[in-house]
């Protein structure tokens, strides 16, 4: 990234000086870094937005100036006027500001520089497109973005599953609100997840020597990135049950912590698979045992609460297979079988009557729970 700004900086500067004549060109390489440096994957958005606002900065701004000449109230005026027009066109902040800066400066430095404007518009162009090109010709490794961006979103959630799990064995819910809290926390993480996907993509579609990456690792990794924001979803609604398991002293039997600790090793052993590039057959063996652990838990004594665990146990698991390749079809399939036989509730509730435990707090299967099982 440092090498493409600092690159593409040059060929402005000397573009705009030697091509075009602008005695001061500033605007031209500010253009190509300030290009550069937002996310990858919004860089054509952003040469966009850019030439936009100085062409409606400029527009505004000379068109008032004539009426109403410069000065202090001058300028208030028109970056009033610019920023409304800004918003009539379009609510991207990136357009708005980009006009309204536009605005003052043909507004202050007209009277003094003639034909600022002129150097303003041509320079995001020639800024703009140096950027774009420097970003095709050397283009950063779209597989190295995405693993650096993917590392961090699994990690939390590995982290702050295997707390949950030693919450419920100790029953610490101290613990266990932290770890919930803590997930609900990783939406910038997730957030950095897509746009580094949404970036990839925009290398590989516009770069050459990225497009071998198209297909394969990195189409995989594009469609990772929506099951495991899924997962983390479903976790949060795991994690957020356990606080409520420890909270209201229901049973938690040794299968329930081994299935929450499975599902957090098979998310460590996704991350480390994706990392390496390697076909993740380990982190779906793993996914697997946290659901037969889910599914041996299940035949024991649990809460209400406790059986919502287990039934996004079963969903975190689905969402996971998915994010290894597997279809959303052959996913539930393969998590049914890990399972087992759901007990049959009427069965069930004799069972109940006959050892005198009573009506009992009503049991929630996995099925119902989980939106996609």
């Amino acid at each position: 990234m440092a090498l493409q700004a600092g690159i593409a900086a040059v060929i402005a500067w000397l573009l705009s000086h030697e091509l075009i004549g602008n005695p001061s060109p500033v605007f031209a390489p500010l253009a190509a870094v300030g290009t550069l440096a937002v996310s990858v994957g919004q860089r054509v958005r952003r040469i966009v937005e850019l030439v936009v606002g100085v062409a409606l900065g400029v527009l505004v701004g000379d068109a008032l100036l004539s009426f109403i000449g410069t000065g202090p109230w001058q300028l208030g005026l028109i970056v009033v006027m610019s920023i409304l027009a800004a918003f009539a066109l379009s609510s991207r902040a990136a357009v708005v500001i980009q006009t309204a800066s536009t605005a003052v400066l043909i507004t202050t430095l007209s009277p003094h520089a003639p034909n600022v404007e002129q150097y303003r518009f041509v320079d995001a162009l020639l800024g703009g497109g140096v950027a774009l090109a420097t970003a095709i010709l050397l283009p950063v490794n779209p597989l190295r973005v995405v693993r650096r961006a993917a590392g961090p979103a699994l990690g939390t959630l590995v982290e702050q599953l295997t707390e949950t799990a030693e919450a419920l064995c100790e029953r610490d819910i101290e613990r266990a609100i932290r770890a919930r809290d803590r997930l609900r926390g990783n939406q910038e993480e997730l957030r950095v997840l897509r746009e580094a996907v949404a970036g990839a993509r925009e290398v590989t579609r516009l770069s050459p020597l990225s497009w071998r990456h198209r297909h394969g690792v990195l189409s995989h990794y594009a469609r990772t990135a929506e099951p495991v924001e899924r997962a983390m979803g479903s976790s949060g609604t795991l994690i957020r049950r356990a606080v409520t398991v420890i909270e209201d002293n229901e049973p938690v039997p040794a299968a329930m912590i081994d299935a929450v600790l499975a599902l957090a090793q098979a998310v460590r052993i996704l991350r480390d698979e994706f990392a390496a590039r390697r076909e993740p057959h380990d982190a779906r063996a793993k996914a697997l045992q946290a659901v037969q652990h889910a599914g041996a838990a299940y035949g024991d004594d649990i809460g209400f609460s406790g059986t919502v665990v287990l039934a996004q146990i079963r969903t975190t698991a689905s969402d996971l297979l998915v994010a290894s390749g597997l279809s959303q079809a052959e996913a539930n399939s393969q998590v049914r079988r890990a399972f087992g036989r759901l007990p049959d509730p009427s069965q069930q509730a004799r069972q109940r009557g006959t050892t005198g435990n009573g009506v009992g707090p009503p049991r929630l299967t996995p099925d119902a729970s989980a939106r996609r099982l």
